[in-house]
């Protein structure tokens, strides 16, 4: 029993030496085929153009090509619930944002997945500010008539945005929460239709991400009243900011930053972390996300630990304030 013992020991003891060598040799051979990048909305939004720009340069770092994948459906959170149980091996990511990884919380009660427990963060990609945006033939020319025909209009007007829990739908529940009232909503799957019907004069208003509305704006094929964030941005300086505009209170500005399922292996986290980083250090790069409006975060914001941080604050900050519409 004794030899048994030891031979049971001695084999425990191999089979763990071995486990801790292959598990480093495996992260150092990371990635060995493409990678799938899944994008909870539709082509053409702001999530999925950023992913589209940083992870084309991460697929140069890394050797492998990264497959963007749409999910559209329930503003993100069905593409996020496949992420969150796709296998933990580094070959299944998702961008994700303060809608999918914030907001969902409040608004859906049965959310499948949590995004604290359930993802790895990565890396932050982009802040993008928020927009008060309406179609180019909407009465108001400015945001104190927008306030005002909105208010005085409520039955009559409606407001487009991605879905429930996406970040154009929860940044005007700010609005309106903040104006006191409830306009009817007009759900899109993304923001890149939902921005479509508004340059079509489908539908009245929207919030919606700088990235997706710079084009617009700059072609005049819809109409900006203010930017909800203390700074005019560079890529739209002639757009006030709300405060200048006559409403402080609305400030929103979302992010988007990339996930991988949990349990990924801490040193795969780590390769995909130093690769979005030299992403947003490469000069293309940082020219083609700020001439679209991104805020690009600095080197104390770009860590796992920093994202995971910014969840955690920003499902605190939206709880409250998105708990009464559910």
């Amino acid at each position: 029993m004794t030899v048994i013992r030891a031979l049971t020991g001695a084999c425990a003891a191999a089979l763990a030496s071995l486990c801790a060598f292959v598990a480093p040799a495996e992260a150092q051979t990371y990635p060995t085929r493409s990678i799938t990048m899944i994008v909870p909305f539709a082509a053409g939004g702001p999530t999925d153009v950023i992913s589209r720009i940083v992870t084309a340069h991460m697929a140069q770092t890394l050797g492998q090509s990264i497959i963007i994948e749409n999910v559209v459906g329930a503003g993100g959170t069905t593409a996020t619930t496949r992420a969150a149980r796709a296998a933990n091996d580094g070959y299944t990511l998702i961008t994700g944002h303060m809608g999918t990884h914030a907001a969902s919380v409040p608004l859906y009660p049965k959310l499948a997945y949590h995004p604290e427990k359930d993802f790895e963060p990565i890396a932050l990609l982009a802040g993008t500010p928020i927009l008060i945006l309406a179609r180019k033939d909407f009465p108001p020319k400015d945001l104190k008539e927008f306030v005002t025909y909105v208010k005085a209009n409520v039955e009559k007007v409606n407001a487009a945005h991605a879905g429930v829990g996406s970040v154009s739908h929860v940044s005007c529940e700010l609005l309106h929460s903040i104006l006191g009232i409830k306009p009817v909503g007009v759900p899109f799957n993304g923001t890149g239709p939902a921005m479509n019907a508004l340059v079509a004069g489908q539908v009245d208003y929207m919030c919606d991400q700088i990235v997706n509305a710079v084009p617009q704006i700059n072609a005049g094929t819809i109409k900006a009243y203010a930017i909800a964030t203390p700074e005019r941005n560079p890529s739209l300086p002639n757009v006030p900011t709300t405060a200048e505009a006559g409403l402080p209170a609305f400030q929103a500005q979302a992010w988007n930053a990339i996930f991988a399922p949990k349990g990924t292996s801490p040193a795969i986290i780590a390769s995909l972390n130093a690769a979005a980083i030299k992403a947003l250090d490469d000069e293309t790069v940082k020219k083609r996300l700020l001439e679209l409006g991104s805020v690009i975060p600095g080197a104390k914001d770009r860590t796992p630990e920093a994202l995971a941080t910014l969840v955690k604050n920003e499902i605190a900050k939206w709880t409250p304030v998105l708990k009464p519409a559910t």
